[in-house]
């Protein structure tokens, strides 16, 4: 044999290691899936390909569409035509600020403080938007991007029990290994490829768009994951996992003796120091080799320098670290085998160097430019705008809100990494206004959610965790954001100049303080609906119920769940009319409930989601929806199957400001560059609204309806809802 051709061999090898490797990788990440807390706390979840399958998958996608390339042109020629000639406009854009509230949107305009909100108002129209029920994230997301309700699109909260169970799950994402695989000695080879599955129902209206030759530009709208195929370019956002399959399991180096507590969303690691030197390990996914093996682990070292500075060295790189500056993200390769590695990139954080030692490390990403699944369709589209603006977050609930609510980093390390996260967003936002000239623009941006949720306190007087006068002075935390939000919209006013562009600014809910939290469970358990195996108590995803005893229960942050024969691996209860009575007997006594400790009514109403909710997944749905009263919320402990001893639990934590209350008290807010008439729109209406834009035929199956959109130019009587007399924030909020 020839020296060529040996090393033709020795590179085929290779490759077949390589992908032997990946799919044991794949197959030990899709059978150890554990549930995720997402918003509520994050948990061990999922990773889901290689980069290799990603390669593959993008040359099969590009050498497909150059076969199909001439019947695609004949089919957007003969249709695309039709549609443009009845379109109103050549590109709409849609720019989200998850979470803007109407009450300070309007307070603020009122105040002057947004100039170019004011102009686009001015321009077109300002309205309070109605939200879903319940006015969560991923269930408003869902309506906005299909146009119908929930018992049509199957999401109704970020957590659902399972059926068998009862531990939570994520709601959106379904992941399934391969059903064969084989043994060679102690590795485990899977046969065939495992399945991911979108549990969000109905199609979201850029896919109609895409049926009718229009292209769209998706950027990070919640519950887009995994990817689905569009005639455009997409990048998702919410249930993206980082590198080691969670939902964001940040990093806590520290050489004090911290008392674990309780612990939610991330890990602590109590480490030596050998004179200036701190040696750690940086924990990775499930070594995919072996299974008894672990977490792959990435050795690093920190050298303190001096006060407030050290150096660290990690996969064969040196970075200097500098006390509360993060470092840029740092790409770090996880290595189950010679010639094999798993990539992702992170950033570190120097909290302290004396008398202790303390290094905070974000999540783990999924590397952008080197992506071991795809996080965006088609795949190199993530890869695009790496090499386009650099490395970005990739994780679908991106800002660590639980690295600040557990005391690892503080209000200022939040913040910066809330900018940082928005300066990546606008990056490849602006890209796409000036890339895209025709078509659907799209683009979601979290800081809005995140620092309302962190920060509500700042402006909430009355709430247990206000801070005191001292960390008060100079910080508007939540107003520069307004005002920040009002600037990114001036940038997007600028490249939506032409009558041919229409601009919508909108959020899928507003916010309110969260001073309260309820125990469900606690109030279920009181009133005889569920019992608790006292020793168990406190245990996570309802591990001490006594199912044999327990008729109704609550897991995430929506309602209550019915324990129903043939639906439950344990149910009790009867369907039908035993199972309506107590829907009904539960609904009435809670809408009564109230806070002993200063009387005030913690529910505004029940609702009975069977006869709220329209469609064929509306069975698995919470039997009953809580829209609690402005303060209160569902428990910390409730969410996630805890069980307490009391109802009431005050609220101490970061997380201060919330929108999980009755959708009538937290609507979102819906600018346009054109009239609207409609006094009372909906985020239902928005899909509708977009395709009769596009002079693209409505589905009958939606529910929302599209608006009427006028001319350019504020019609002389339109009157502008805002607040009047002006109020401060302090006074919106209370």
């Amino acid at each position: 044999m020839t020296p060529t051709s040996n090393r033709a061999s020795t590179r085929r090898r290779r490759r077949l290691a390589r992908t032997l490797v990946l799919a044991a990788l794949l197959l030990v990440l899709m059978a150890d899936a554990h549930p995720a807390h997402a918003y509520i706390g994050p948990g061990a979840g999922f990773a889901v390909a290689g980069s290799l399958f990603a390669f593959f998958a993008a040359i099969a996608s590009a050498f497909l569409t150059f076969l199909t390339w001439p019947v695609r042109l004949i089919k957007r020629v003969l249709f695309g035509w039709r549609v443009r000639r009845k379109a109103r406009f050549r590109r709409i854009v849609i720019l989200g600020l998850d979470g803007m509230d109407h009450g300070l949107t309007g307070s603020m305009l009122e105040a002057g403080k947004l100039p170019n909100l004011a102009a686009l108002r001015d321009r077109g129209a300002f309205r309070p938007l109605g939200t879903t029920v319940p006015p969560l994230s991923p269930v408003a997301w869902s309506t906005f991007q299909t146009g119908v309700n929930p018992g049509k699109h199957n999401i109704f909260d970020f957590l659902t029990p399972d059926l068998r169970t009862y531990r939570a799950k994520l709601s959106s994402v379904e992941i399934h290994p391969p059903r064969r695989s084989i043994r060679l000695g102690k590795l485990r080879i899977p046969l065939g490829k495992p399945e991911l599955r979108m549990l969000r129902k109905s199609r979201p209206f850029w896919g109609i768009l895409g049926d009718h030759g229009i292209f769209s530009c998706v950027q990070r709208v919640p519950i887009t994951f995994p990817p689905e195929k569009l005639r455009g370019v997409l990048l998702s956002a919410m249930c993206v996992p980082d590198l080691r399959g969670t939902q964001g399991m940040f990093a806590y180096y520290t050489t004090r003796r911290r008392d674990e507590g309780e612990k939610i969303g991330g890990e602590v690691h109590h480490v030596e120091r050998s004179g200036a030197v701190i040696r750690a390990e940086l924990l990775g996914p499930r070594d995919p080799m072996r299974d008894e093996a672990g977490d792959l682990r990435l050795p690093f070292t920190v050298t303190i320098l001096g006060p407030g500075k050290a150096a660290l060295e990690i996969d064969g790189n040196r970075y200097e670290l500098a006390k509360d500056e993060y470092t840029e993200w740092v790409p770090v390769r996880f290595r189950p085998a010679p010639g094999v590695s798993i990539g992702g990139i992170c950033k570190f954080l120097l909290l302290e160097t004396e008398p202790e030692f303390g290094l905070y490390v974000m999540p783990i990403n999924i590397d952008p430019e080197n992506p071991v699944m795809p996080v965006g369709y088609p795949p190199v589209y993530s890869i695009y705008l790496a090499k386009k603006q650099g490395p970005f977050a990739t994780l679908g609930l991106a800002e660590d809100t639980w690295a600040l609510n557990e005391g690892v980093i503080n209000d200022d390390h939040f913040i910066r990494q809330c900018l940082d996260m928005d300066d990546e967003r606008e990056a490849m936002f602006l890209d796409a206004l000036d890339k895209v000239p025709q078509g659907l623009v799209a683009c979601v941006f979290d800081g809005t959610d995140r620092l309302q949720h962190t920060f509500w306190r700042d402006i909430d007087e009355n709430h247990p965790a206000h801070p005191d006068a001292e960390h008060l002075a100079g910080r508007h935390v939540i107003e520069d954001l307004y005002c920040r939000m009002d600037a990114l919209v001036g940038k997007t006013m600028e490249r939506c100049r032409g009558e041919d562009t229409l601009l919508l600014v909108l959020s899928d809910h507003g916010f309110g303080p969260f001073r309260t939290g309820v125990d469900l469970n606690r109030w279920l358990e009181e009133n005889g609906y569920l019992v608790v195996d006292d020793s168990r108590r406190g245990e996570e995803h309802l591990a001490g119920v006594d199912w044999s005893r327990t008729r109704a229960f609550a897991i995430g942050l929506a309602g209550i769940f019915i324990n129903l024969k043939d639906k439950y691996e344990q149910g009790i209860v009867e369907p039908g009319a035993e199972a309506d009575r107590l829907r009904a007997e539960i609904a009435g006594r809670l809408e009564g409930l109230v806070d002993p400790s200063n009387g005030e009514s913690a529910v505004k109403r029940v609702y009975v989601a069977g006869q709220f909710y329209r469609g064929p997944y509306k069975d698995n749905a919470p039997d009953l929806i809580v829209g609690y009263r402005r303060g209160f919320r569902v428990s910390w402990e409730a969410a996630i199957g805890k069980t307490t001893t009391a109802v009431f639990h005050p609220n101490t934590k970061a997380w201060s400001g919330d929108h999980c209350v009755d959708p009538s008290l937290v609507p979102g807010i819906l600018f346009a560059s054109r009239p609207i008439a409609e006094p009372n729109p909906r985020l239902i209406d928005v899909a509708p609204t977009v395709l009769s834009l596009f002079g693209v035929p409505v589905p009958d199956y939606m529910d929302g309806k599209a608006w009427t959109v006028g001319e350019a130019g504020r019609k002389e009587d339109e009157a502008v809802p805002v607040p009047s007399p002006t109020k401060s924030l302090a006074e919106v909020a209370s």
